[in-house]
């Protein structure tokens, strides 16, 4: 009998343990657990009398990734087949047996309705020296082996693969077999060493020949996954032949392509590498105070960016690093607290009646008339936030305003939505150093712009800006510090690639309490909007409506208005003035509209909570990473948000289908990654790597692209060392 067990998570960390150590850390592990996130996460302790249900238990056992048979796959010596093996679990009516990686037998868990009634050890023991080491060294093998074909887990029939040897074929599904297949027009990647065994193969289908006789086929073993790879593209890739010379041509182009952009992408950052400033110093009262007015819990993905992102400001090398996360996960929330901590680095040299105060506390709080303006508060650094838009521009402005209501930091604008006079005193201000925070667009970049002191760079959503702006942050990235936001999600080859050059931090855990989008795609119906719409202002909350045509905008309202005539409707979109674009933008987020009738403008930074249900009508017309985007404009409060994606049924291309469909299934959050495996991934590649690189990357795929850039990137840097 066994009153209280401990479950530790099965991964590689803990399998190079003995069961020894968790015996004798198991009081120190219980303590910890109860608050370190890591030992939350990866122990479980069950007691018996414990009230929890099965399918809860279940769930948990999934998540510390034991396996779940119906027959067990393997057996200790000396025990009866129907015991788990190392890492599994079983179900047998109410009753779970498990073998736990601290373990040395088999355990057995009894359910009582919602209770734990018993908890038993059953089986022979293990010898922990012989048969329990060799147990775990079969296990590290076996994760390894998952390991290796985790990159093509999502891999459906149909989907374009390329192989390393052989280029871009087909998939048509797995196969199982022991003998050589009779079909002439069939290849094998490996022979010899699975004769007599039963072999797992991705069956590739590739381009036929002349002759028309059927196409070529090639049988790659599970243990070769590794040069597989599936195929992102720009494009739809032309199928290769097998035995051709043209596969081996394209890759030798497509490697020439990569070692001349790892020579361009090194002597960016080997400038970085001999640049340097000084550190930026570490005030952490204030920026404990600071942090403390967050309002949210972080996640742990968002404290591991933070943590990241203070490491870096405070080396004496400039930062260049990516924060990559889907919409909502809370990528300004880290760009907030690294402006705050560049303002802040330096001494105060505020000559006011508070001087003393300030020198105790290390900032003056006084107000700008007690302060004398030119010593107004210290000698920290500048900040700059590049937007794409003057709406997501906007939105920072009201964002960071709010943040930072508490610390006398001076915050302004430079866009589009300023008039000249405002954009005259603001670039005077910013040259004497008068402005600490300055939210623009690429009217930032502008030639007339001159800081007295940019410390930090913080850029919204890069891949959407132009050539020539682009060229003006090359230049600022050998000396100014740099912080990337984007919430278009970086594949694990790029993310190789560009490790060795550039730091990213990715976040891809929700923030607490976040729901999944509820999505329907549907037919478009005046009667299922009107419902729709009337449920959200039942609960007393905004409605988003996107029609992506302006010359028909109006006439939507008009239809809305007709069918909802109690609701105070209002349009949004690129044309209007500035004034009144943002009085619009204003009065939505003071609930003084409840349905905002908007072209795509409103896809980037839009962060109202109140605003839970969104409506696209035609939603074919949208790409699907657009449409994603769109979509994350609603969930960022605690409660249900529904999103509602309408098609006309007589004009629905094969194309515009299946995009429907892959929104309408990666409805969890988080999905950006999901969608990213058909369009996101593909899009963010061309732009952190450079539009020019599309070609080499249609040709051999983005993931083989990225492998290669790797290599050269490694090898050069081996070079130059």
């Amino acid at each position: 009998m066994i009153q209280e067990l401990m479950i530790a998570a099965f991964t590689p960390s803990f399998l190079q343990k003995e069961v020894l150590w968790f015996e004798e850390n198991e009081d120190k592990i219980r303590k910890i657990s109860k608050s370190n996130a890591f030992w939350k996460k990866n122990v479980l302790f069950i007691e018996e009398g414990r009230k929890i249900g099965l399918s809860e238990f279940l769930r948990q056992l999934d998540e510390l990734n034991y396996q779940k048979v119906y027959s067990s796959s393997g057996g200790i010596s000396g025990t009866e087949k129907t015991l788990p093996f190392f890492g599994e679990f079983m179900i047998q009516g109410g009753i779970v047996s498990i073998f736990p990686v601290n373990a040395d037998r088999p355990v057995r868990i009894e359910f009582l309705g919602n209770k734990i009634e018993r908890i038993e050890s059953i089986g022979k023991i293990a010898e922990k020296t012989s048969v329990g080491r060799k147990e775990r060294e079969d296990a590290l093998k076996k994760i390894a082996k998952q390991k290796e074909a985790a990159h093509l887990r999502n891999l459906k029939s149909g989907a374009f693969v390329v192989h390393l040897d052989h280029g871009i074929g087909i998939y048509k599904g797995m196969e199982s077999m022991q003998t050589a297949d009779n079909n002439p027009r069939t290849q094998r990647a490996e022979q010899s060493s699975y004769d007599g065994e039963s072999v797992n193969y991705y069956v590739l289908e590739y381009a036929p020949p002349k002759d028309g006789k059927d196409p070529d086929r090639l049988l790659v073993p599970e243990g070769q996954a590794k040069k597989l790879s599936i195929y992102l593209g720009f494009e739809s890739p032309k199928i290769h032949r097998l035995s051709g010379s043209i596969w081996e041509h394209t890759k030798k182009k497509a490697t020439e392509d990569a070692q001349k952009l790892a020579v361009e992408l090194l002597e960016i950052y080997s400038k970085r590498e001999i640049a340097s400033r000084q550190a930026y110093q570490n005030s952490k009262h204030l920026q404990q105070e600071f942090e403390n007015l967050f309002e949210h819990l972080e996640t742990e993905d968002q404290k591991k960016a933070i943590e990241e992102v203070y490491e870096d400001m405070e080396r004496d090398k400039p930062m260049d690093r990516l924060i990559c996360g889907d919409v909502g996960f809370g990528k300004t929330e880290v760009a907030m607290r690294a402006a705050f901590k560049a303002v802040l680095s330096g001494k105060p040299a505020c000559q006011c009646l508070s001087g003393k105060y300030a020198r105790q506390h290390e900032i003056c709080r006084c107000s700008e008339k007690e302060a004398m303006y030119g010593d107004r508060l210290m000698a920290g650094r500048q900040v700059a936030i590049l937007c794409p838009t003057t709406i997501l521009a906007d939105q920072h402005l009201y964002t960071f305003t709010e943040r930072f209501e508490k610390f006398p930091f001076n915050i302004a604008m430079l866009s589009r939505f300023e008039n000249k006079k405002n954009q005259q005193e603001t670039t005077v201000k910013l040259k004497t150093g008068k402005i600490d925070i300055i939210i623009g667009t690429h009217r930032l970049l502008s030639k007339d712009i001159e800081f007295k002191n940019l410390g930090l760079l913080i850029i919204d959503e890069e891949q959407r800006f132009g050539v020539r702006q682009k060229e003006k942050l090359k230049k600022l990235r050998e000396d100014v510090d740099i912080l990337s936001l984007s919430a278009t999600p970086i594949p694990r080859t790029l993310y190789l690639a560009m490790s060795g050059l550039r730091q990213i931090s990715v976040i891809n855990t929700p923030p607490f309490g976040r729901k999944p989008i509820e999505t329907f795609v549907l037919p478009y119906g005046k009667e299922m909007i009107r419902k729709a719409i009337k449920t959200e202002l039942n609960r007393s909350g905004q409605v988003y409506f996107l029609h992506n045509r302006i010359e028909t905008i109006e006439q939507t309202k008009t239809m809305l208005a007709g069918i909802l005539p109690s609701a105070r409707i209002e349009t949004a979109h690129g044309r209007m003035s500035e004034l009144r674009l943002r009085k619009i933008m204003q009065m939505f987020k003071a609930h003084k509209i409840d349905v905002l009738v908007s072209t795509t403008i409103i896809e980037n930074g839009l962060d109202i909570k109140n605003a839970n249900t969104l409506i696209v009508d035609d939603a074919a017309r949208l790409g699907l990473a657009q449409a994603h985007q769109i979509r994350g404009r609603i969930g960022r409060a605690e409660v249900k948000s529904y999103a509602y994606f309408l098609y006309s049924a007589k004009h629905l291309s094969e194309d515009a289908e299946k995009r429907l469909e892959a929104l309408k299934e990666a409805s969890e959050l988080g999905s950006g990654y999901l969608i990213a495996q058909r369009d996101l991934e593909i899009r963010g590649a061309g732009n952190i790597l450079g539009r020019e690189q599309s070609g080499a990357i249609n040709q051999v795929g983005l993931n083989l692209y990225c492998q290669i850039l790797a290599e050269a990137v490694e090898k050069l840097s081996e070079n130059i060392n």
